[in-house]
């Protein structure tokens, strides 16, 4: 079927009955046919907000796909499946498509748990990887991939090594946007300390409530945590809990009245790995702390095992007005 010889509303039917993975594979057949697949379908796209390189499977091989919003629910749409990684011409041809058709108005993302195979240089590409460390040699690798690349978008980390990494790497890591890490030993790395990212989910099994109390007061006085805006770490040993009223009391913390509502903490996600997931969790809470240098507020929860932390964009006198 030649695409040129209908009139222009027949092409643009036929362009809005195709699937995504159709519409994109059409759009490298030539300038001309790209120009029209962007004219036509802008509208259908407009809703996109990241493009995803996928590595976790297929042998390191790419699955590119969509994450686009609807309805204020994420979707997934996988465009192009499965790309000759070895090929880089083939990536790069691809990648400049999509810029084509997004510029800057979305995150392009590559997602790997293969910290061997190197991270092709694409323009305005953010690197979330997944790894786990549990030998030196481990640990030798990784470090190798921290210094073969710019900081990270997101890491997700299990770190079981007896040793620290190097100081370039864990300098990498402390500056990642996104962490989750899962650690047994609280000082290797000791991400608590000297995280300058923006969102952090830690599970440890050796943090003490003096490492916590520490945490809070740091971002209480402004000397750490300037870009800070949620952090959930989760005390793994069985037989600790955190001692409530003693941690509240030592990081100062103020209460809202018991009987009134206090506003929800969430955020959208940084790295959206689940279009179900595509927010923080939840934090509502009667405690909360100010912050000397700006009078910005943060909700304190503690649960058991577990500390939430999530600052507002408001002083003080704001957050109290959202309390119902």
């Amino acid at each position: 079927m030649k695409l040129s010889k209908y009139p222009y509303v027949v092409q643009n039917e036929i362009l809005h009955n195709m699937n995504y993975c159709n519409l994109f594979e059409l759009s490298l057949v030539s300038k001309k046919i790209r120009k029209l697949v962007k004219s036509s379908q802008m509208n259908r796209l407009r809703n996109t907000v990241s493009v995803m390189y996928d590595c976790c499977y297929l042998f390191g091989r790419p699955l590119v796909y969509l994450q686009y919003k609807e309805d204020n629910r994420m979707f997934y749409s996988r465009i192009f499946f499965s790309i000759p990684y070895e090929k880089r011409s083939i990536l790069e041809s691809i990648h400049n498509n999509l810029l084509y058709f997004f510029g800057n108005s979305v995150e392009y993302y590559w997602k790997t748990d293969n910290y061997k195979l190197p991270i092709p240089r694409l323009e305005n590409l953010s690197v979330c990887t997944s790894m786990q460390i549990r030998t030196n040699s481990d640990m030798a690798t990784v470090d190798n991939f921290f210094s073969s690349h710019p900081v990270l978008k997101s890491i997700e980390l299990g770190y079981w090594a007896k040793e620290s990494l190097s100081p370039e790497s864990e300098s990498k890591l402390y500056q990642a946007e996104s962490i989750r890490i899962s650690q047994y030993d609280r000082k290797l790395p000791p991400v608590l300390r000297n995280f300058q990212g923006k969102h952090a989910t830690l599970d440890c099994y050796l943090c003490e409530a003096s490492d916590l109390i520490e945490f809070v007061n740091r971002w209480k006085s402004g000397e750490a945590y300037q870009k800070l805006e949620y952090l959930k770490i989760r005390i793994l040993r069985e037989e600790f809990g955190i001692p409530l009223d003693e941690t509240l009391n030592a990081i100062g913390a103020q209460h809202i009245d018991a009987t009134r509502k206090p506003p929800t903490h969430t955020l959208p996600k940084l790295f959206i790995e689940y279009a179900f997931e595509p927010m923080t969790n939840p934090i509502i809470s009667h405690s909360y702390v100010v912050r000397e240098s700006d009078n910005r507020v943060a909700s304190v929860l503690i649960e058991g095992k577990t500390l939430s932390f999530g600052v507002w964009d408001k002083t003080e006198e704001e957050f109290l007005s959202m309390v119902d």
